[in-house]
């Protein structure tokens, strides 16, 4: 099986539970209690994402245009992976789902699998917020340099592939940031609203901030780090501390992109709530 239908399957097979999921909310309301747990859930898709990348060296290639040379297409290896399992989720209807942002959404092809009628919690404005190009910077410049080894082992269209399942799970918890706002703002209509027909960033920021949740998911996510990356020996204690990913770069990745970039979907989209 290729790599790019392999992901094509384990995608077909996550879009049937989170259309479950997303069924239930709408039946029964979404709550910020609903939001968080997804977004505690996809703290292990994050983090174990991460791990996977982290089997794999830099492998500079991946990223070189000049390496590919693949006739028709001008730009690297990972690009032309990213391009073509885009295209190729997109006719399986990933994209028809609110949680998904490819990052090349340009000449995209149209899904070919029947509509599903996603519950529509969110205002059609939401559909223009799309900040992956930040998020592809941040994740090629300043994250991978900081947990892969150096160097390279050949495996080129597997880095590809693992570096695509990092920046998707990454794409989609900042974008359920969204969600999130709307909840808050159904939840505290009378402080939100000023600010928004004031469009006021500041004073939606302060609202937006739990310092001792944040702290909280730093926590959360560096142990989680811990556990699902511990080296297992048995009957020997050698490795005890040594961890695939160091769980203070998944803690600072939280700390310095995750929330932060949540917060300015966030402040995007309730800039526009009241249009």
């Amino acid at each position: 099986m290729s790599v790019v239908m392999m992901l094509t399957t384990l995608f077909l097979l996550a879009s049937s539970a989170c259309k479950h999921e997303m069924a239930k909310a709408e039946h029964n309301n979404v709550t910020l209690g609903m939001v968080r747990d997804s977004l505690i859930r996809q703290e292990d898709t994050i983090v174990y994402s991460l791990i996977e990348r982290a089997r794999f060296p830099l492998n500079p290639p991946t990223y070189d245009p000049s390496y590919a040379s693949i006739p028709g297409f001008s730009g690297s290896l990972l690009e032309f992976f990213v391009k073509q399992t885009e295209a190729v989720q997109a006719k399986a209807g990933r994209y028809d789902n609110p949680e998904e942002h490819p990052f090349f959404p340009d000449n995209l092809p149209p899904s070919l699998v029947p509509h599903y009628k996603y519950p529509e919690v969110l205002l059609p404005a939401a559909m223009s917020i799309n900040i992956n190009k930040l998020i592809w910077d941040m994740y090629f410049n300043k994250l991978l340099p900081s947990f892969v080894s150096p160097g390279e082992d050949g495996n080129y269209a597997l880095t590809a592939a693992r570096d695509l399942e990092c920046l998707q799970a990454i794409s989609r918890r900042i974008h359920y940031g969204k969600l999130v706002a709307e909840v808050k703002f159904r939840d505290e209509r009378k402080d939100y609203e000023p600010a928004i027909r004031a469009q006021d960033r500041f004073t939606l920021t302060n609202l937006l901030t739990f310092t001792n949740v944040e702290e909280a998911v730093k926590k959360r996510v560096a142990k989680k780090a811990m556990t699902f990356g511990q080296e297992v020996k048995l009957g020997d204690d050698g490795d005890k501390g040594k961890y695939k990913v160091d769980p203070a770069i998944v803690s600072g990745l939280y700390a310095d992109w995750v929330i932060p970039l949540t917060k300015e979907v966030e402040i995007d989209y309730l800039l526009r709530r009241l249009d």
